[in-house]
This record gives C-alpha cells, structure tokens and sequence, in this order.
C-alpha cells in the first residue's frame, strides 16, 4: 500500500497521497482528472481496469462542498485505490465516462442526488428522482419534506405537482421504553432500605 501510495504522489495533478484507514487515498486537482485516470487505467504500474463505483460527499461548511470519490480496482495487479476530488455547486468535475463507461450510472446518480456537475456526460439525466423533480434531495441543506409533493389528480386524470402541506408540525417522540424509565419496581422498598443499611453500617 504504501509503494502505490507513493508512486501516485508522483503524478502530476496529485495535490495527496496517503494511506487512511487501511485504504490508499489520493487527492486530485479537479482540471487533471482526466490524465491522472488514463494514467491509473494504462499504466502497466497501476493497470485499474475497473471502477467498481462513483459516489458524492457533502460539505456544507467548506467552500468546495462537494468530494466525487471514485474507487478503482486492479484485477491483475490484486489492488485498490480512492481518488477524491473537490468542487463546489458550480464547477463542473470533467466526466470519466470516456475512460469507463460504467461511470454514466453513478455520475447521473450523483448530479440527481447532490447537483454535482459533470462536463463531458452524454446522457445527465435523473436516473432516481421523477424527471419534474425540484432540488437534489441529498445536499444537507435540503428540507426534510422537500418541497413539493406528487399525487394522482382522479378528476385530471393526471399527476400533479402541489406544494407540500404538513397536515401537522413535525414531532420529535421519545421512543424510551417505560420498562426502561423505571429505575425500581414496587415492592422493592425493602430491598432499597436494606442496601442502604448495609452501607451506612460498611462505613467507619
């Protein structure tokens, strides 16, 4: 692990290269992703002929929100690696589907549930929200109850978007068992007493 982690802190376009929590971890510059995974997919050093899956992370409070982590496997080489890269709302991270088209799936995925643009995808579609979807409903900073809601109009004959409307205020519950808020039983009285007799008797 550490060799491979040292051979990527040689790429150029890597700003980091590490082992963390058993898993080599690189960080790449968003304007040299392209050349970095050609090189991680061609290169008899590294030979990741498979990206097994693409997924986002959200950071509100950071400037660059947004990690596109990519896992890649070697086969032949019996070896894994993460690439991370950084981008805020806007920026568009350059799309890795030329290098493998399985990567169409999980940039849809993540542009449908995060807003993370990806320049270059052919086909950026939703791919696990209703085409007439508002918003990206994994960014942290989107409503609970979103903010519309669809239903089947019987007089229209149609499906039909309307705001949402909380037939209550949202509720927080308390599950707690009342067997467990119970910190004795009745009759236990004597039982009680004698313990603390004991006690009081046990001290000098």
């Amino acid at each position: 692990m550490t060799a491979l982690a040292e051979q990527m802190g040689g790429l150029a376009g890597v700003a980091s290269a590490g082992v963390e929590l058993g898993e080599v971890v690189a960080r790449v510059r968003v304007e040299a992703l392209i050349p970095v995974m050609l090189t991680l997919r061609d290169d008899p050093r590294f030979a990741f002929e498979q990206l097994m899956d693409l997924c986002g992370v959200d950071w509100p409070e950071r400037g660059e929100r947004f990690e596109v982590v990519y896992n890649l496997l070697s086969v032949s080489l019996n070896q894994r690696i993460r690439i991370i890269v950084a981008t805020d709302a806007t920026t568009p991270v350059p799309s890795v589907s030329g290098v493998w088209p399985v990567a169409t799936w999980w940039e849809r995925e993540a542009w449908d549930l995060y807003g993370i643009v990806f320049s270059g995808q052919p086909d950026l579609r939703r791919i696990l929200t209703d085409y007439g979807f508002e918003g990206h409903p994994m960014r942290k900073d989107f409503p609970l109850s979103g903010y519309v809601q669809v239903r089947y109009d019987e007089d229209r004959k149609q499906v039909v978007y309307e705001p949402v409307k909380l037939t209550q205020d949202f509720r927080n519950f308390d599950f707690l068992s009342p067997w467990e808020a119970i910190t004795s039983l009745p009759g236990d009285e004597k039982a009680h007493a004698a313990r603390l007799a004991a006690e009081k008797e046990a001290k000098p």
